[in-house]
């Protein structure tokens, strides 16, 4: 309580009735292998298919080790999701290695693709610098450029009166320098030094060059471009555009600068890590123990682009082709097909070349950390990825999926058929499993692929995701997302008639169907629960909007006086944002009283849950429910005259 110990006036706020914010339903969580990106770790926010490209690839087939090509069913199911209306989503990549990985051992890491950097007109370094992609997959063969960027000459010469010695500018502190004197005039590689003292600059390493004695000095730096594999219109193997990740100096001193930093196994900062995807392996060999810190810089140069292109740092109309020097990335793999256990995560770390630590953040692991992911997929998981016993593999994998929104509480998956399968092979499919937090849909899909323009089949849990996300935009997450088009399909792999979805839709199975004027629809909008309170898909997705929300509407109640105040802020608190639900049209009720009641107050709490410090508020809803079946009764009625 406030004191007032001295007369005056004194303005105080009153903090206002807490209100609850309704949570978001749309963000949806995608699994599965991919072409690149990382293995383990929180994973990105994704607001594009730009986005998923840039971190994780293209759409491009997988290469499995133990299963040959796979279709990339995350690449164009996260495509689908932002075609079909999604906004945003979390990616979590899975990966199988092929081997027993060994941190403290690079060689060791087969799915990784590599190769040594030779410069032109002169042998490798001993020992060789090696580029290594810093992620796994195939889509780390890459082409990657280094290019020596020669800046203009930094030394500075005046004819003052009285004369004022050389000074350098526009360089700084370990920055790697190209400075020609002599008669003929000759060039050498200097790290540029800073007095403690005085702040001047000087130039160090290789015996050291005084500034008087200097014609020229040009900053070195490198410029590295990488460009991705990719396939043609014809089918045929290209490089994609070139991409630029930066450019850096050479002295592994200048940290967060330095080529030895950036492109290190484990960068600075998370965003240096998926922004340079090449890592530069060897640079701490190069400076053996004897060697002055000052002539690392020089032999990390001279590594990547050897004397012959060093040496046209002199030559102002040297073309830039001159000046370069590309590594082509060999080897490397997707890995083994992923198994359910891939899926899942390893809560006691996942081993990753990324600074061959232990991350345990991976597989759904890595979901539970992130709030507002409401909606879970895992394209192409219902093939089993071409296992032996693909129905059954592709039947782990979903379960896993599933236990994972059923332990989160506030999440719903959304799974798929195997392909092929007739109308009786869905629905026997479908009761291998039931859950209050899973929709399965059937048939798949078909689409223009994005490579060559051919029919393609693709799972439609992920296309459906981004319709949940749309109906939710348009209409709120009580709208059952159904009767929406499939903007994505030119067909479905199976055409269903309706006496077929009449066997299938009562068990839960979500039919995709074709009608002539419409189109492509989903015409089904139902959980594969078992228990009917739950059989409806808008009605569990928005109780966990409901739950959730008030679940972190109400944080600030913990820890607060348990007592008859509290509890009427309790019970307004909820009230209000109720109030909000029933006008929006997603309570059934004439009125307030007949759509919901809350009730706190001495009646839901025993003294021995006051005693333990809990506070029971009981709460009931009359949801609204989608009109599934709608039925006009027509029937005759004769005309009468009537006087």
């Amino acid at each position: 309580m406030p004191q007032y110990l001295a007369p005056g006036v004194y303005v105080e706020e009153i903090p206002g009735p807490e209100v609850i914010q309704a949570v978001g339903t749309q963000t949806a969580g995608f699994i599965g292998p991919c072409r690149f990106g990382p293995t383990s770790g929180r994973p990105e926010l994704l607001t594009s298919f730009l986005d998923f490209q840039r971190i994780y690839g293209d759409w491009n087939d997988l290469e499995f080790s133990d299963n040959g090509d796979m279709t990339n069913y995350l690449a164009l199911g996260v495509k689908g999701f932002f075609d079909e209306g999604g906004t945003s989503c979390y990616v979590v990549r899975t990966f199988s290695f092929t081997g027993t990985p060994t941190p403290s051992d690079p060689d060791n890491w087969p799915d990784y693709a590599s190769a040594e950097v030779t410069p032109p007109g002169s042998p490798p370094a001993s020992p060789p610098l090696t580029v290594r992609a810093r992620y796994p997959g195939t889509a780390g063969r890459l082409a990657v450029t280094f290019t020596l960027q020669v800046g203009s000459s930094a030394l500075v010469v005046t004819t003052a009166s009285p004369p004022v010695p050389p000074a350098l500018s526009r360089v700084k502190e370990h920055d790697l320098v190209y400075a020609v004197s002599g008669s003929p005039p000759q060039g050498a590689l200097h790290v540029v030094r800073r007095d403690p003292g005085s702040g001047a600059l000087s130039l160090a390493g290789n015996g050291g060059l005084d500034l008087a004695d200097a014609q020229k000095v040009y900053p070195l730096t490198v410029s590295v471009d990488v460009q991705f594999p990719t396939v043609n219109a014809q089918g045929l193997a290209a490089f994609g555009p070139s991409q630029n990740v930066g450019t850096f100096g050479f002295d592994p001193r200048a940290a967060g600068t330095g080529i030895s930093a950036v492109l290190a196994a484990n960068p600075p900062t998370r965003a240096q890590a998926l922004a340079v995807p090449v890592a530069l392996e060897g640079i701490a060999d190069l400076g053996q123990t004897s060697t002055p810190p000052d002539d690392v810089p020089a032999l990390v140069a001279e590594a990547l682009f050897g004397p012959d292109v060093i040496a046209t740092a002199m030559d102002p109309r040297a073309l830039l082709s001159s000046r370069q020097v590309t590594v082509n990335l060999a080897n490397g793999s997707d890995g083994d097909a992923p198994f359910a256990e891939t899926y899942a995560g390893d809560a006691n770390g996942f081993a990753d070349y990324q600074g061959g630590v232990q991350l345990p953040l991976n597989g759904l692991l890595a979901f539970e950390p992130v709030d507002d992911i409401s909606i879970v997929a895992a394209p192409g998981a219902s093939t089993g990825w071409a296992s032996p016993a693909a129905i059954d593999a592709g039947q782990a994998i979903n379960g896993v999926v599933i236990d994972h929104c059923e332990t989160m509480l506030y999440r719903v998956a959304a799974i798929d058929t195997p392909p092929g399968l007739l109308p009786a092979d869905a629905l026997d499919y479908r009761n291998n499993r039931s859950s209050n937090y899973a929709a399965l849909y059937y048939p798949w899909i078909t689409i223009s692929s994005p490579v060559d323009g051919s029919p393609l089949s693709v799972p439609p849990a992920a296309y459906m995701t981004g319709i949940w996300a749309r109906s939710d935009s348009n209409y709120g997450v009580i709208k059952a997302p159904a009767n929406e088009v499939v903007r994505s399909a030119t067909d479905f792999e199976q055409r269903i008639t309706k006496a077929q979805q009449e066997l299938l839709n009562p068990q839960g199975v979500n039919c995709l169907r074709f009608f002539p004027g419409p189109g492509f629809l989903v015409w089904g909008a139902r959980t594969i629960s078992d228990d009917p309170e739950w059989k409806y898909l808008s009605t569990r997705r928005y109780f966990c909007y409901l739950e959730k929300s008030i679940d972190e509407g109400t944080q600030w109640v913990v820890f607060e006086v348990n007592g008859p105040a509290l509890w009427d802020r309790v019970r307004h608190t909820i009230e209000g944002f109720l109030l909000s639900e029933w006008k929006s049209g997603a309570l059934l009720g004439a009125t307030p009283a007949q759509a919901y009641f809350v009730k706190c107050d001495a009646s839901t709490m025993t003294q021995d849950d006051l005693a333990n410090g809990r506070l029971v508020c009981l709460i009931g809803v009359a949801s609204a429910k989608p009109a599934e079946f709608v039925i006009f009764r027509i029937g005759q009625w004769t005309a009468s005259a009537s006087s």
